[in-house]
């Protein structure tokens, strides 16, 4: 990995994390790991609710994002809360090509994901600059991929949007 540079005058590096590529069923548990195999995150499906819904916790257990799809509109969307609070709204971009879809957050910047989603080999964008790149050419392990983020970027928020993603094109 190493797709993402380093800021100017800045030593820090991308932080990265490993993900199967399916997402497990609806009940059913997974976990983020970090760049050194240790886990990070764990991605709780919830089972027996009306809208597939994951919760996205930390290592002491807090719950960090909950990743909701959201029913009964137009284009498919996914909407990422934080504290009962939506701070972030995943769908597909009205126009373009296949595989764009626009992330708008509540209280800044908006973001776009363009690329193969479905293949993993993708980057999230604001204002044009790579804050998230997820790519499974940098695993020899199966059904695994790899998601760099940017130094200084939220990285429940750009975790929670990769799992919105695997949602919307599941």
């Amino acid at each position: 990995m190493g797709i993402l540079r380093r800021r100017r005058g800045n030593d820090v590096e991308p932080r990265r994390y490993r993900m199967r590529t399916k997402l497990a069923s609806i009940g059913d548990d997974f976990w983020i790991e970090d760049g050194e195999g240790a886990r990070a995150y764990k991605v709780n499906g919830k089972a027996l609710r009306l809208r597939d819904t994951f919760v996205l916790e930390d290592m002491s257990g807090r719950e960090v994002a909950k990743i909701q799809e959201r029913k009964l509109s137009v284009r498919d969307k996914v909407a990422i809360e934080r504290d009962g609070h939506k701070v972030a709204t995943v769908h597909k971009a009205l126009v373009g090509i296949r595989d764009r879809f626009a992330i708008d957050v509540e209280d800044g910047p908006d973001l776009k994901a363009h690329g193969n989603i479905v293949d993993h080999e993708y980057e999230i964008k604001r204002d044009g600059d790579t804050v998230a790149h997820i790519s499974k050419r940098w695993f020899r392990v199966r059904d695994t991929y790899g998601i760099e983020i940017a130094p200084d970027e939220d990285e429940a928020l750009l975790l929670a949007t990769v799992v919105a993603l695997e949602q919307l094109t599941d």
